[in-house]
């Protein structure tokens, strides 16, 4: 699944309301690749299923793919197309009965409250003032034992020209996940930006991922 996004001369707070993902979404009849996420696979695959919270699932290549490993999951997301779309690749797969979608905004619509084994967050970059709130929010419904995971676009990718439309603002390092977690409360597993390759106007571009995943004690 690429996230590679093209939003250009926009507000940055705008890029998280359901009718700007709305209208990506009924640009194309797919937007991403329908392949879970390289990081995803290579931090959940060893984990014992559960409960698990696809927080920004797009169209649920992610949550698909946990409910195909035995993962009862919630998909989240701002937008009503993504989500029926999730619905729609969970009965082509013949997990209906694992998945379930959830409606919901994070910026503007307040705080989550349950508990999940796995709560997996990929690339989703507030802005700076709201990140420490919005991540500590999403780590709260973490249980115990249970695992967050945390992915996305590295600082680093400015550089390479591929995250022009996010800026540098909304970009984060690992470090900046892992301060906002209590030592005594969490054992990181993986703190890492690894490297990969995505499709560019001139041939591949090396990005990196900023990666953090954390099990609650």
């Amino acid at each position: 699944m690429n996230h590679q996004h093209d939003h250009h001369d926009v507000d940055p707070a705008s890029l998280f309301t359901q009718e700007t993902w709305d209208a990506r979404y009924a640009e194309s009849p797919r937007v991403w690749s329908g392949r879970p996420n390289q990081r995803l696979v290579e931090e959940v695959s060893d984990l014992p299923p559960g409960r698990a919270i696809d927080v920004g699932c797009g169209e649920g290549a992610d949550a698909v793919w946990l409910a195909t490993r035995g993962w009862q999951v919630t998909a989240l997301d701002v937008s009503e197309i993504a989500l029926e779309r999730v619905r729609e690749h969970a009965r082509e797969s013949g997990v209906a009965d694992r998945v379930e979608t959830l409606h919901h905004d994070l910026v503007a619509g307040g705080r989550l409250t349950g508990g999940w084994d796995l709560v997996s967050v990929f690339f989703f970059h507030p802005l700076p003032e709201a990140f420490a709130e919005l991540y500590g929010g999403l780590a709260a419904l973490v249980v115990p034992g249970g695992t967050l995971l945390v992915v996305g676009h590295h600082p680093s990718d400015v550089d390479s020209g591929a995250r022009r439309p996010h800026g540098g603002q909304l970009l984060f390092t690992p470090e900046q996940v892992v301060e906002l977690l209590d030592p005594d409360a969490w054992e990181v597993v993986t703190a890492a930006a690894p490297a990969r390759e995505i499709p560019g106007d001139d041939g591949p571009v090396t990005v990196h991922d900023s990666v953090v995943r954390a099990v609650r004690r």
